[in-house]
């Protein structure tokens, strides 16, 4: 859907079928990059007798690390005869055939590197963004998948975008990549026009990053087909974790002809996805005849002005209950 006006102001405040690389192609798309872990011990010579020699040039955890993608191994952890490793995942695309030295792979489990993994603690792979945890082999990759430390995805929803970086680095992408309307200040006047408010195939989602009390918000606006009718939407996301959202609050509001549509709610954290936040219908919801009856005329043209702030909830040292401090 195309928008023919749009107006948001602040106020002054290829893997051949016979052949599996041995290699695994950087992301580009991202700001961080994986990196081994600094625990140097001994190298162990995996063969079918098991351990069987023992050099000090490589790490364990490199001893881990699929050849084929270069991710971490789980059991099932599977070796040729020669005692060449590889994961189930790319074991499943070889066809067989041992990526390193193309011999038949069979089914040998590779136990004695699985009884090492076990014996092993690591630290989480977001410790040099912050995370002290260490955790034993197998529990690491369940912790690096909700910690905190994790970096985010973009929360740009006009497009599938794959960048994840921390706070700093998407908010510079979001600018120039996505070339993203910022504005400082914790209220905002959203004006929105549409000359034919039935068709919202393609709708163009807007976002618009503000930036208060030291912490930036993405504010959505969309239209999208709700069962037969298309919907308007406007809601709120906090760029940072959800315990981190609760601290904040946020009010929407639209109206016209004298009447009005109120929402109040706790923003979202970027942690939960565009559609996710969308679906659940947690923000300000205005169905198209409501749309255009606040849009006036003879409601042809859609016309919808919406306006709020943001404020941060303080905890009031007598009562014990929050009251809001309002951005000057």
């Amino acid at each position: 859907m195309e928008l023919d006006s749009i107006e948001c102001v602040s106020s002054s405040d290829g893997i051949d079928d016979d052949e599996i690389p041995l290699h695994h192609p950087h992301i580009i798309h991202s700001q961080f990059s994986s990196s081994k872990t600094p625990n140097n011990i001994n190298n162990i010579n995996i063969s079918n007798d098991g351990i069987s020699a023992i050099h000090s040039t490589t790490s364990v955890h490199e001893l881990l690390e699929c050849p084929v993608c270069t991710n971490s191994m789980y059991p099932p952890i599977h070796q040729c005869h020669n005692g060449h490793t590889i994961c189930s995942t790319c074991k499943a695309r070889a066809y067989n055939r041992c990526p390193t030295c193309r011999q038949e792979l069979g089914d040998i489990r590779c136990l004695a590197l699985e009884k090492v993994a076990e014996s092993l603690e690591l630290p989480c792979k977001y410790g040099s963004v912050g995370c002290p945890e260490i955790f034993p082999y197998y529990s690491k990759l369940k912790h690096e998948s909700v910690c905190n430390f994790r970096p985010y995805n973009c929360p740009y929803a006009g497009s599938e975008c794959s960048v994840v970086g921390d706070i700093p680095f998407l908010v510079a992408h979001l600018r120039d990549d996505h070339k993203v309307d910022m504005h400082s200040g914790c209220t905002f006047n959203h004006r929105y026009v549409k000359s034919n408010p039935r068709e919202v195939e393609n709708a163009t989602w807007m976002l618009t990053v503000f930036n208060c009390f030291g912490q930036c918000f993405c504010l959505h606006f969309e239209a999208f087909q709700l069962g037969t009718a298309p919907v308007y939407m406007a809601f709120l996301r906090f760029m940072g974790d959800e315990m981190e959202a609760r601290n904040y609050s946020y009010s929407l509001e639209v109206g016209g002809n004298g009447r009005k549509l109120t929402w109040e709610g706790t923003p979202r954290s970027i942690r939960d996805s565009h559609r996710k936040v969308r679906d659940s219908h947690d923000g300000l919801v205005i169905q198209r005849n409501m749309a255009l009856f606040f849009s006036g005329g003879e409601r042809k043209e859609l016309k919808l002005r919406v306006t709020g702030r943001i404020w941060k909830e303080q905890q009031n040292p007598d009562g014990g209950e929050c009251i809001p401090n309002l951005c000057t």
